[in-house]
């Protein structure tokens, strides 16, 4: 799959208390940073560029995450995801988002189906480098997508325009056209790529539509902030959120230079 162009594995991680069913443990994510940490490859696409290890973002469907950061921590992994419904207060999650972040991991926050966008308080979102979206039932692989939780995915971007939003479950050619345009900027897809004929043409052709898609939520962003000058610009923030959405989300090096000189003429006219 990272020959195949994937910036990131994906790891879920289910404890069989939190969802009913029992996946991936210590002893497997172990496995896979320590085989993946310096792994040599050329990504086969237009570009044939030589890339070494892989990024691992670890989705904990787990009862009591914060038990677990510590051993996750040790082994590497490079994200780290818990679920909002697993503590018990917006206390506990931001005292693990900062716990994540203050060991140089990516913090993340994924939303069941059911729970509202309503949860994720600013001062949760301050915390947290990217919100994930389940578009399936936490649990098991191979489900339907769930458009109704395009709302939920368009709620959030438009309250932070410059957060990695993740959507997760049912993710393929077919669907991503419409995550996209709700606003999500990482992409989860299981089913969609290792059952595709060819998981290369996948990987691009997704690619491809959440770069386009991503060019129009920054332009909108752009336009909200001249109609509003007296809006907070944080400058800083979005260069940082467009780099980082060219590592893992799939925009394009022109993509990023484009938008950044645009970035600059907005910010700093003559």
């Amino acid at each position: 799959m990272l020959k195949a162009g994937a910036d990131t594995l994906h790891v879920d991680v289910m404890d069989g208390h939190f969802v009913p069913n029992i996946s991936f443990g210590i002893p497997a994510v172990r496995g896979v940073r320590k085989h993946t940490m310096n792994f040599e490859y050329s990504v086969d696409d237009d570009s044939n560029s030589n890339k070494k290890g892989a990024f691992l973002d670890c989705h904990l469907m787990v009862s009591h995450p914060q038990q677990w950061l510590q051993t996750f921590a040790e082994i590497g992994v490079q994200g780290f995801t818990f679920h909002y419904e697993a503590l018990s207060s917006e206390a506990e999650c931001i005292a693990l988002l900062n716990d994540i972040q203050s060991r140089g991991i990516r913090s993340g926050i994924a939303l069941k189906p059911k729970t509202s966008a309503d949860v994720i308080t600013d001062a949760i979102a301050e915390v947290a480098d990217m919100i994930l979206v389940m578009t399936v039932e936490p649990g098991f692989g191979g489900q339907k997508f769930m458009a109704d939780m395009m709302p939920k995915v368009q709620e959030l971007r438009r309250r932070y325009p410059n957060k990695l939003i993740q959507v997760d479950g049912g993710i393929d050619v077919n669907t991503i056209q419409t995550v996209a345009d709700a606003g999500a900027n990482v992409i989860v897809s299981g089913s969609g790529v290792f059952g595709a004929p060819s998981p290369a043409d996948a990987i691009k052709a997704m690619r491809n539509v959440v770069a386009d898609a991503s060019a129009k939520w920054n332009q909108w962003w752009w336009i909200k902030s001249m109609i509003h000058p007296a809006s907070k610009f944080d400058l800083h923030g979005l260069l940082y959120s467009i780099s980082h959405t060219e590592y893992v989300c799939y925009v394009n090096p022109i993509s990023l230079l484009i938008t950044a000189q645009q970035l600059c003429i907005l910010q700093f006219p003559r």
